[in-house]
């Protein structure tokens, strides 16, 4: 069908572009611009077919209406405006930009000098401008139809108090799963296939965080030095799929499959999410949409310097949320996650750069203030990473309510604690308790303090108790990279050992911080692969290893502590004081032992049996604590723990008959008592339940 030779005016709304009846409409947000044409390609992009200048502008918006095309149309835009950096402005006609809107590519994105709005090299740097063409080597937006059957596809709607948080890396958690067939591993597909799904149920976890899925690019620095970007946080289109993702499948509808599959195995699926920078970079990165489009209102700048963007991010750049626009698409791609492939929730990337005005970090921001009134949004799970490397940029528990936050608290305390290190005591029993002193403020409930001891940044829990420095050299920064800060120990070797002691005590090790996660307060956010016992060789950065160093080894898991990890879930799972709502400060909680006592909702023990003072929480040389838990209705816990090289004999609470369900030095067996005192073996957790045998006489669903 040959194209016809002008635009309609068209509609400046919606945003992107949207086929209807008779046509697609195209709509373009540009405060500086002087002339916005519509490039239409082939089906894959590779050649230009025609040019057309969007023939309307509405309230900064360029508009136009092609008649007799839709779904599939392939096309790009070249933005005329001026090109004075200085000024903040970097207009370029010579590149092709993506659509902010675009919800499909086609095409792949290379590396090519063309790509940048200056001329590399020149001894003018960025002020310098590039004519060449970046057709060629960048990907191209694609008009789709958004319509799917949803089939009888409902959200779980787990309860925060249940919730229990897998994170994962599409890519890397399948394609070592022999399981899985080979065409499917490393896509969305694999993820969704029984083998999969099969592990996360028998697991017992009740959401998958997924890191992003959104549209990504390799920094040039790592294809230079022949390595990707494997953890995605590079984000090029907010709308739209990664398409190495798809396995060949169209990519939203790949994303889609994958959650129906999930949620009827009442899984949620919740996406780490990069809102706070993108692909562009600093002044010297590529121009692929939002600096050719309006540099100066995408992105923020320091007042005095309008040349080079504020970084708070450490990546170059950061978008401006407080500008309405920007703010608006924002928040249209998260309801597009929401409506278009029925995710649950969000973990927002550095979520501190979300919520800065004039380069502060406020609680009242933009960003904040308009997810908080979203009625969309109003069901899903919201995390923050509550931090950026900005001023001031270190903000745990400063989020409002509403939100969830990454516990960066926690991770270091509870690594702390069970390395030994002295007088850590109160900082155990804050962390136990969902960091009450951090989150307990306008009516935050515990579920704000997501709780993690790794994650996909730093070591895994293998590695965590087998080296006590960072080995990042495959990155090729000279070990440079990733931090040094880890509070991690070899326990007597670095790295793999053949010492059966050494060997020993780091299993141990890895049952008591999973295990301390489980049975705290707040909501647990388990590491992708720490189950299975994964390695990375001690990388705590391996953002760049796109292989066997980070996916997954499914073949070598370890089936006993899979096991072991299984059973503190539904543990967890199956006692409800294990995952209050509300935080505890030692109220009394209605439930009573078998003598009629009442008892607080938490109580904080001695080995003696006797309440904590203050001397003992200052005794830098004390380790072990035991933890009284109750909740009306069912039978008072026990926890106790010695992060201590020498075993204590912990005196039990005269309440009647105690009994161990966990030890993670007695595994998977548990001792029988024979006395009044339990025997607390060194560096050791124990978990023990009044008056109740198993936790099948509570639940009989206990894997």
């Amino acid at each position: 069908m040959p194209l016809p030779h002008q635009l309609l005016p068209g509609r400046p709304w919606p945003l992107g572009a949207t086929a209807t009846e008779g046509g697609v409409n195209f709509a373009l947000f540009s405060a500086h611009a002087e002339r916005v044409e519509l490039c239409l390609f082939d089906s894959e992009g590779r050649q230009e077919l025609a040019r057309r200048d969007l023939p309307a502008r509405t309230d900064q918006v360029w508009h136009g209406f092609l008649p007799e095309t839709g779904a599939g149309t392939v096309y790009g835009y070249r933005v005329h405006g001026p090109y004075a950096p200085l000024d903040g402005h970097r207009f370029n006609p010579n590149k092709l930009l993506l659509d902010p809107y675009a919800k499909g590519l086609a095409g792949d994105f290379r590396w090519d000098d063309s790509v940048h709005g200056y001329r590399r090299g020149d001894p003018a740097a960025d002020l310098s401008f590039d004519p060449r063409d970046s057709a060629p080597f960048v990907p191209k937006s694609v008009v789709i139809d958004p319509s799917h059957d949803w089939e009888d596809d409902a959200a779980p709607r787990t309860p925060w108090a249940e919730t229990v948080i897998y994170e994962a890396h599409v890519r890397g958690l399948t394609m070592r799963h022999l399981g899985v067939p080979e065409p499917l591993r490393g896509t969305l597909a694999g993820l969704a296939h029984p083998a999969v799904i099969g592990h996360l149920r028998r697991l017992g976890v009740t959401a998958v965080e997924l890191m992003p899925v959104h549209a990504f690019i390799d920094e040039r620095a790592l294809f230079e030095r022949g390595l990707r970007n494997y953890w995605g946080y590079n984000t090029t289109a907010f709308f739209a799929v990664h398409p190495d993702y798809a396995g060949g499948m169209p990519s939203l509808d790949a994303l889609r499959q994958a959650v129906k599959v999930l949620h009827r195995a009442g899984i949620e699926v919740i996406l780490d999410v990069v809102y706070n920078h993108t692909a562009e970079s600093d002044v010297f990165g590529p121009t692929l949409n939002f600096r050719g489009i309006d540099n100066l209102s995408y992105y923020q700048h320091a007042p005095h310097d309008r040349r080079e963007p504020f970084n708070p991010t450490g990546t170059g750049n950061a978008l401006d949320l407080a500008h309405p626009r920007v703010l608006q698409m924002v928040m249209d791609s998260l309801r597009w996650w929401v409506e278009a492939a029925h995710v649950d929730g969000f973990r927002f990337d550095l979520a501190t750069t979300l919520a800065r005005v004039d380069g502060e970090f406020t609680p009242a921001a933009p960003f904040l203030q308009a997810v908080a009134q979203d009625p969309v949004l109003a069901p899903c799970k919201l995390i923050a990473e509550p931090w950026d490397i900005g001023p001031g940029g270190h903000r745990t528990g400063g989020f409002p309510a509403g939100w969830s936050e990454w516990n960066d608290r926690y991770r270091d305390g509870i690594r702390r604690y069970w390395r030994g290190d002295p007088g850590l005591r109160p900082e155990l029993a804050r962390r136990l308790s969902a960091s009450a002193e951090l989150f307990d403020h306008d009516g935050r409930g515990a579920r704000a303090s997501v709780n993690f001891v790794t994650a996909h940044d730093g070591f895994t829990l293998a590695d965590l108790v087998s080296y006590s420095r960072k080995h990042n050299e495959a990155n090729g920064e000279g070990n440079r990279d990733g931090t040094d800060d880890n509070h991690s120990h070899n326990l007597g070797a670095e790295g793999p050992t053949g010492d059966p002691v050494i060997a020993e005590r780091r299993l141990r090790r890895r049952r008591n911080l999973l295990a301390t996660l489980l049975f705290s307060q707040g909501v647990p956010m388990l590491l992708g692969g720490d189950e299975l016992g994964h390695s990375q060789q001690g990388n705590n950065n391996a953002y760049c290893q796109d292989g066997t160093l980070t996916w997954l080894d499914w073949p070598a898991a370890d089936p006993a502590f899979l096991d072991f990890a299984a059973r503190v879930v539904a543990l967890r799972r199956v006692h409800p004081a294990l995952r209050q709502p509300r935080f505890l400060h030692g109220a009394p909680s209605g439930a009573a032992s078998s003598n009629g006592d009442g008892l607080p909702d938490i109580a904080w023990l001695r080995p003696d049996a006797q309440p904590m003072t203050a001397a003992d929480w200052e005794d830098p040389a004390g380790f072990a604590l035991g933890v009284l838990l109750s909740e009306p209705g069912t039978p008072p816990l026990l926890l106790l723990l010695n992060a201590a090289p020498e075993d204590v004999a912990f005196t039990l609470p005269p309440l009647g008959t105690w009994h161990p369900w966990l030890d993670t030095a007695r595994t998977p067996s548990v001792p029988r008592l024979d006395g009044a005192a339990y025997p607390l073996a060194a560096e050791s957790l124990a978990l023990l339940a009044l008056g109740v045998a198993s936790p099948a006489e509570i639940r009989n669903d206990l894997q």
